[in-house]
């Protein structure tokens, strides 16, 4: 009798011992991801420090539930904050700055333009867990059919436009490009040009290089080198280049999963984004996602040992080579695994050498507070030329208009 109760002591010792951190992302495909990164990296390093990990993901409007809860009191410790909405949130003085948890050294092991897409006013809010950005896939498949070269990544706009232009001239049933009225695919190109989506005063002025793109990108429906995206029953172009109705598309790594899935017997390769045949240079968008702090975390030390251990080398090392997500930290640039042979290698290489030097000029997709607010005058103004609704210099003059109206320009 008391050796029993000293061994129910003991464990009771050790429950009271262990500490519990909560974290939160979204639901989907995220649910196994995060469960197998727990089971097999991130929980074994943890129970050395007795902590223990609770994972709760969210199906639905997750931001909105992140809001609520932070505002209830609710929010679990840790949790994913997305770049495109990230300055509203850390605005709110919810989220805890990161720069006393972090040494220098342990910050320059992620990449540098990653970092500074998680920084607001001067302060760290976020660790990158992975990142995205755009590429272009094509079907080697339909370019063989028509007998036109592949798109590489010398092409400029203009030879790539003339190889679409082929493709679909040949191809009767194909598009060169399904096009799509969206920023988040149409911004690349303007960034291209120079053109910047913010001034130093916080405006935004379409000037004449936004314009020139503007002009190139819509336009390809009416030269014959692409056809508009939901004219082929598509909202993204990654849906027509799996149902081979278009012969390339401009996304992410995101699209492999889709690939897989839908049109595993599809033979794709993958180049970066065609350069400006005026400045040489090519544009690219960083999608990213952190593991953000809970300022009214009640463990802060304990919080921050799971986030180190959920961005730590081995934590991105077990994703990359699921061929999950692209790594945040610098040290991953020469993995093997991009090296090897293969579809998807290829275009996960791509997609992490665009967000450096090769991407030429990069911004992260988050647009000051003002989120899909801000994108919104944009893309009514790409649908309204696309579908020959409105000239662009009217499309754009009431884009400026609505652009004036919610930055205070005038």
């Amino acid at each position: 009798m008391r050796r029993f109760f000293w061994l129910l002591v003991a464990l009771l010792g050790l429950a009271l011992a262990q500490k519990e951190v909560r974290i939160s992302g979204w639901g989907g495909t995220d649910v196994a991801i995060v469960n197998g990164l727990l089971k097999e990296v991130v929980q074994p390093k943890l129970d050395k420090e007795g902590i223990r990990v609770v994972y709760q993901p969210i199906e639905g409007d997750y931001t909105q539930w992140l809001f609520n809860a932070l505002s209830a009191g609710t929010a679990p410790d840790l949790f994913y904050v997305d770049i495109f909405w990230s300055e509203s949130l850390f605005a709110t003085g919810r989220v805890e700055p990161l720069d006393a948890y972090f040494s220098r050294q342990e910050v320059s092991e992620f990449l540098p333009n990653l970092i500074q897409a998680f920084t607001y006013k001067g302060k760290l809010y976020g660790i990158p867990k992975d990142f995205n950005t755009l590429a272009l896939q094509f079907n080697t498949d339909l370019f063989d059919e028509a007998g036109v070269p592949y798109p590489n990544q010398q092409d400029t706009w203009e030879t790539f436009e003339a190889k679409l232009r082929q493709v679909q001239a040949k191809l009767k049933d194909v598009a060169g490009l399904c096009l799509v009225a969206d920023f988040a695919r149409f911004g690349a190109f303007a960034f291209a040009t120079g053109w910047k989506p913010f001034d130093e005063k916080g405006h935004t002025v379409l000037d004449q290089n936004f314009r020139r793109a503007f002009e190139w990108y819509t336009g390809l429906v009416q030269r014959g080198a692409a056809r508009f995206a939901q004219d082929l029953g598509e909202g993204w172009t990654g849906g027509c280049f799996g149902g081979e109705k278009a012969a390339t598309a401009l996304e992410g790594a995101w699209i492999a999963g889709f690939l897989r899935d839908k049109a595993p017997n599809l033979r794709y390769r993958t180049t970066f984004l065609p350069l400006d045949p005026v400045t040489k240079k090519r544009g690219n968008f960083v999608y990213t996602v952190s593991w953000s702090l809970n300022a009214a975390s009640k463990d802060k030390q304990a919080a921050v040992k799971v986030l180190k251990a959920l961005t730590s080398p081995e934590a991105q090392q077990w994703v990359l080579e699921r061929g999950l997500a692209i790594p945040s930290r610098r040290a991953l640039a020469n993995n093997p695994y991009f090296q090897r042979p293969g579809k998807e290698p290829e275009l996960n290489r791509i997609v992490f050498a665009g967000s450096g030097a090769q991407g030429g000029n990069v911004y992260p997709f988050k647009f000051l507070g003002y989120g899909g607010d801000w994108m919104r005058p944009i893309n009514e103004a790409l649908q309204a030329v696309i579908t020959g609704q409105k000239s662009v210099d009217q499309a754009l003059k009431d884009a400026q208009a609505a652009l004036d109206r919610l930055t205070g320009r005038r």
